[in-house]
């Protein structure tokens, strides 16, 4: 049975067996419901906040609903069988706190009795998606955004930062938008959430955002609800935000600038490898071009650059590069027993994850 890769998101949870050139099997909402012990229990009132997220920003916070996800997603969703469980890799985000690191190897062992564990950071994932072992990438999750360097396979954290904003912070940024030009609408998140998905788009430059922030055709947009608005200028600043931060109150460069002063932290005889193996990852699918534009007049001597996936390789990767490197990681790690077996675990404790992981 092949390694199960997981990969979990603030907003997705992607799973899937490890088979590197096919999409995660398995994509669901990270989101749980959490249903009341006495289902007698009908009040609305009684029903409220029971919405629970177990990763926020990035980062596993309710480890309870965590457990109870993939216990889900192993058993029910893959197939995993009760006293044969297999083994397991977790892609790691930037910064993950060592207690956090225990805390899944010991839930993975000791709550599923998995025969195998192992975790890499995201970063270096992403860069093996596209058959890279060194570069930068630039990761825009829904609940934070990573910046890091890698200098073969392993991540230099002196010149990563991590960004307490993502696409909820640009959902949020939409909804505030759409409310100016659209004040006797009432728009659920998931309606701006959708919405975003189908309309977020970026501007070639920051002329052409200016330009369709003065005249910019407008579109007519039927909620599900039967409330119809309008959508134009708007489309153009979630995307704008990424760029010019001052857009959601920010005093900061615009990624281009936050990638380039970040390598410049690092040796200069490893900039050009750095900068012209640029991966974009997660919802990033619109700006690709934009990134290019910025990307030609930035401050560096050396440009940065985005590398192209492999054509082998499934559509749509920047969404998962990181569980595809996974994949990808998890057929050597097993195989040549590089990981964390049971008996490492039951010597050394949680620990042994910084030992042979990290």
């Amino acid at each position: 049975m092949d390694a199960v890769v997981v990969d979990a998101g603030t907003k997705l949870l992607k799973s899937g067996f490890a088979v590197p050139d096919q999409p995660p099997s398995m994509v669901i909402p990270t989101q749980m419901k959490r249903v009341p012990a006495d289902e007698s229990l009908t009040d609305a009132s009684l029903l409220e906040n029971v919405i629970i997220d177990p990763v926020a920003r990035g980062f596993i916070r309710d480890w309870d609903a965590m457990e109870d996800l993939l216990s889900h997603v192993l058993y029910t969703g893959l197939g995993w069988e009760i006293g044969n469980e297999g083994q397991i890799l977790f892609t790691d985000p930037l910064a993950t706190p060592k207690a956090g690191r225990e805390q899944l190897v010991q839930l993975m062992f000791e709550k599923f009795n998995i025969s195998g564990f192992f975790a890499s950071e995201q970063a270096v994932l992403s860069l093996y998606a596209v058959g890279r072992i060194s570069g930068c990438t630039v990761d825009i999750g829904h609940g934070k955004m990573d910046i890091a360097s890698v200098i073969e396979g392993a991540v230099q954290h002196i010149s990563s930062r991590r960004f307490e904003i993502g696409g909820l912070d640009l959902t949020n940024l939409f909804a505030q938008e759409l409310r100016k030009s659209n004040p006797h609408v009432n728009f659920s998140i998931s309606d701006v959430e959708k919405l975003k998905e189908q309309y977020a788009c970026c501007a070639e430059d920051d002329a052409a955002y200016r330009g369709f922030q003065k005249a910019c055709p407008e579109e007519q947009h039927t909620l599900p609800d039967g409330q119809v608005i309008t959508i134009g200028r708007e489309k153009y600043t979630v995307g704008e935000a990424l760029f010019q931060p001052s857009i959601l109150g920010l005093d900061a460069h615009g990624i281009v600038e936050q990638l380039v002063r970040c390598i410049s932290t690092v040796s200069t005889e490893n900039h050009r490898q750095l900068l012209e193996n640029t991966v974009l990852c997660g919802g990033t699918a619109s700006m690709t071009d934009r990134f290019q534009t910025e990307a030609a007049v930035s401050s560096s001597a050396i440009r940065p650059c985005l590398v192209k996936p492999p054509e082998y390789m499934p559509d749509n990767l920047a969404s998962y590069s990181a569980w595809v490197g996974g994949a990808i990681l998890a057929k050597v790690v097993f195989p040549q027993n590089q990981h964390v077996t049971k008996a490492d675990y039951d010597e050394n404790g949680p620990s042994v994850v910084h030992r042979k992981c990290f």
